[in-house]
């Protein structure tokens, strides 16, 4: 069996990558991919944590950590389309989804 650990530092990658791609990336599309890969990653925390468990469990398996990346899922199949549909509207009235050379958004 693979050690948590392992999950650990993958998930941490994938955040730092996320990250990454937020901050040095301002195509709209690229950042809703980075988006994603963070909910991934929070993701894998989730299971990765509520498989392996700090404290031995007697009874049915402790399945919080799967709800809740099923809940993030959701949410993130949610922010894509709205995120998508939101890249389409500016793509249509200004020519570009490139966020720096739109200027007008800003309040």
């Amino acid at each position: 069996m693979v050690p948590v650990t392992y999950y650990m530092f993958i998930s941490a990658a994938l955040i730092a990558l996320g990250v990454y791609g937020l901050v040095s990336k301002r195509n709209f599309i690229r950042m809703l991919i980075s988006i994603e890969i963070i909910l991934n990653a929070a993701n894998l925390n989730l299971i990765a944590l509520t498989t392996y468990g700090l404290y031995p469990r007697v009874g049915p398996p402790d399945l919080s950590g799967h709800v809740m990346a099923m809940f993030i899922i959701g949410v993130a199949a949610a922010e894509a389309a709205v995120g998508l549909a939101l890249a389409v509207s500016v793509y249509r009235t200004y020519r570009t989804i490139n966020v720096r050379e739109i200027r007008k958004l800003r309040g």
